[in-house]
């Protein structure tokens, strides 16, 4: 069988053998990288076109019903009630993008829904030495936790919002971002470890 490395020194000069690495149908695919810069460097020049596609891709479904379904619908709104759950004498109400109350709420804007970070594990996972089925899978559930990080991230932020600025600064802008992203990348080294081939 041939590596991945040896199909990019021969520049994949066979069309069903660049549908295969698409699609991930080919046994030379789960074969494990070696060493060979160029390999390595074909895969993350695939990796930073894929992450630049699907993040062009979200930011062009900015002000769209999708963007609205995912942050009024199925971020925000359960915050707000999980929020109701914890303090039910804090008046608490969805406005859109907005968790609004006395004293206090936050708007989840651009980089605040966790979207970037679960781009971030879909463009890793297409890449992944593994099966298709494999990939989905782990694109499904890597995505649901990252889903339920930045949730429990926003629910923090409301609170040290309306508590203590400094500490809501620092998680806003350093802390959160980069648990958000530590968690995509310990997801991302779990599966890998649990389905990719053991490099011989």
């Amino acid at each position: 069988m041939v590596s991945l490395i040896n199909l990019v020194n021969s520049r994949i000069s066979s069309p069903a053998r660049i549908a295969d690495l698409i699609t991930g149908q080919t046994e030379e695919y789960l074969l494990p990288l070696k060493t060979d810069l160029r390999a390595r460097l074909f895969l993350m020049t695939i990796f930073v076109g894929l992450l630049v596609v699907l993040q062009l891709g979200w930011n062009y479904a900015r002000d769209t019903e999708l963007e609205r379904l995912f942050v009024n619908e199925m971020t925000v709104k359960p915050s707000v009630w999980v929020i109701a759950l914890l303090s039910p004498d804090i008046q608490i109400q969805a406005i859109g993008s907005h968790i609004s109350a006395p004293g206090g709420g936050i708007n989840i804007l651009n980089g605040c829904d966790g979207m970037e970070v679960i781009l971030l594990l879909v463009a890793a996972m297409l890449i992944a030495p593994i099966t298709i089925n494999q990939r989905l899978l782990g694109i499904l559930l890597g995505s649901s936790i990252i889903f339920l990080c930045n949730q429990a991230r926003i629910l923090a932020l409301f609170y040290t919002y309306r508590s203590d600025k400094t500490l809501f600064n620092l998680l806003h802008g350093i802390v959160a971002p980069i648990s958000l992203i530590l968690v995509a990348a310990l997801f991302y080294m779990l599966w890998l470890g649990k389905f990719a081939p053991a490099e011989k």
